[in-house]
């Protein structure tokens, strides 16, 4: 069943590039920038990658990006990704990333999206593997904040398939980000949002993507399915989910598997992702792995979250329809 995951041609969905920084990387990107590290060694650098809960993870995440200050950095960054992605033979990638982690600590913007778009395009024809980039809001700051971001982004956009949500969900419910995701839908940017796993006020949150911010699918949000009413609501709606079921056992109790095996149940597109592999552990065949152990799911199951994730990724009809043929080539000549 490995070998099959592994041969399976993949749509990954839910990826922080910054979640991407390998502890080899950083200490590279720290001597380069002559960034003062707290660890002297990659072990160490390793050992530093532990938390208990949502909150610890993110003081470490953040430190962490301290070390990307320059053009290179973010190219390096993300091609080292793209390079894992294929890899594991993934096909399509969505790509989320923080400016405002960056801005807010002096790096221009300008200078984060074009190593991220340099490292996109030579992987595509380098690598064969396609990314698009989707820009999230750090929901801790202001939104305010988030609105200058937007507005910051305008002449990247087509560079941008869309926006999303991200960071500390607790005391900062979507809707207060509703007026900045007015003007970016507007503006022609697609909408995601993370709905973060057994969070304060997480069926309240949930409602709020669907009815003030009218999202176009859901990062997370495995919570909806404990509501009957937020589930029939998505499922009338045909809205994804990117489900992250490693970082889930990192960040809470348990992987979720019983609920992603609900979801699959009841026919809603659910998908498997990673989230911040270089922190989890886990790519994305590592968490299809994990998933499939845990649950005994079978071939069809597995195919069944690769044709959920290339039929919601935000692609032209007739570029999904490329994917899923050459998915079900290989799941007949397998």
């Amino acid at each position: 069943m490995d070998a099959f995951i592994a041969g399976m041609p993949k749509c990954e969905l839910h990826l922080h590039i910054e979640g991407t920084l390998e502890p080899e990387l950083k200490m590279m990107l720290a001597e380069r920038n002559r960034v003062r590290m707290p660890y002297r060694t990659v072990e160490e650098a390793r050992n530093a990658y532990r938390f208990d809960s949502l909150t610890s993870f993110l003081v470490g995440y953040y430190e962490s990006m301290n070390v990307l200050l320059t053009e290179p950095d973010f190219y390096d960054l993300a091609t080292a990704y793209l390079t894992k992605a294929a890899s594991q033979n993934v096909r399509y990638v969505e790509i989320f990333f923080d400016p405002q982690a960056h801005t807010s600590r002096g790096v221009p913007f300008d200078l984060v999206i074009r190593g991220l778009r340099r490292a996109i395009l030579d992987a595509e024809r380098l690598l064969g593997i396609r990314a698009q980039l989707i820009m999230c809001f750090l929901r801790d700051f202001s939104a305010g904040f988030a609105m200058a971001t937007l507005m910051e982004s305008l002449p990247y956009r087509e560079w941008i398939v869309g926006v999303g949500l991200d960071s500390d969900e607790r005391d900062n419910p979507p809707a207060k980000f509703a007026k900045v995701f007015a003007r970016a839908r507007e503006e022609g940017y697609l909408i995601t949002a993370h709905c973060d796993i057994d969070q304060p006020n997480t069926h309240e949150h949930i409602r709020q993507c669907l009815e003030v911010i009218g999202v176009d699918r859901i990062d997370h949000g495995s919570n909806a399915i404990e509501d009957e009413a937020l589930t029939a609501e998505i499922a009338r709606r045909g809205l994804g989910f990117t489900v992250c079921p490693v970082s889930n056992g990192f960040v809470t109790s348990d992987m979720k598997a019983a609920e992603i095996r609900r979801m699959l149940d009841l026919g809603l597109k659910v998908t498997i992702n990673s989230d911040d592999p270089a922190y989890f552990l886990a790519y994305v065949s590592e968490n299809l792995q994990a998933v499939q152990e845990k649950l005994g799911l079978s071939r069809d199951e597995l195919l069944q979250f690769q044709r959920n994730a290339f039929e919601i990724a935000w692609l032209p009809r007739a570029t999904k329809d490329a994917y899923l043929a050459e998915l079900d080539a290989y799941a007949t000549s397998n």
